[in-house]
């Protein structure tokens, strides 16, 4: 994308602030529908690195849309806030894939795959996922979800995991909503 890597932008921000004594809190503006486990996790894990080294405070004001790995990260912080007219939530992880195989037939098109292995080709869109494919993909999915979870467990202790599984079923909320299934503070 254009502009400052979210990731980098973060991590030097809270260094700044860990090393300058005249910051008391740092409040995390957000504005994301989302993006990679991975980024959502570097920034998450970057935060909680920073309470536990300098004891401050952190708090997210939620923008426009904090979904997804915006609210990933937004759950290491101590409170949430969200405005009014901000939607958040969509506690889920999703693989898309698609599969050209049938215009590729309807083309009388073949392809070939050359590989080293028998998932080295694995979501390839030339061709329709097996169902150990579709089995292994799904556990990925399960693993990084599973991830999420404990995330959203950790940083919302007042859900009980039922009540969060309940939740994380990949829908967005209205900070209203939000507020009453205990996902923000205010």
């Amino acid at each position: 994308s254009e502009g400052e890597n979210p990731v980098s932008f973060s991590q030097e921000q809270l260094a700044k602030a860990k090393e300058d004594s005249s910051v008391k809190a740092v409040i995390l503006r957000i504005d994301s529908p989302g993006g990679s486990v991975t980024a959502s996790e570097i920034i998450h894990d970057e935060v909680m690195r920073f309470k536990a080294a300098t004891h401050k405070p952190v708090a997210t004001v939620m923008m426009d849309v904090t979904a997804s790995g915006g609210y990933y990260v937004a759950c290491a912080s101590d409170r949430l806030f969200a405005y009014r007219t901000t939607i958040t939530g969509s506690i889920g992880v999703i693989m898309q894939l698609f599969s050209l195989q049938g215009s590729l037939d309807a083309l009388r098109m073949k392809t070939y795959a050359i590989k080293s292995g028998s998932f080295k080709d694995a979501g390839s869109p030339l061709r329709d996922l097996t169902p150990l494919e579709q089995d292994y993909f799904e556990g990925i999915v399960n693993d990084f979800y599973g991830r999420f979870l404990a995330v959203v467990a950790a940083g919302r202790p007042n859900l009980v995991q039922d009540r969060i599984r309940e939740l994380a079923d990949g829908r967005v909320y209205t900070a209203e909503q939000a507020l009453a299934n205990g996902l923000i503070d205010e």
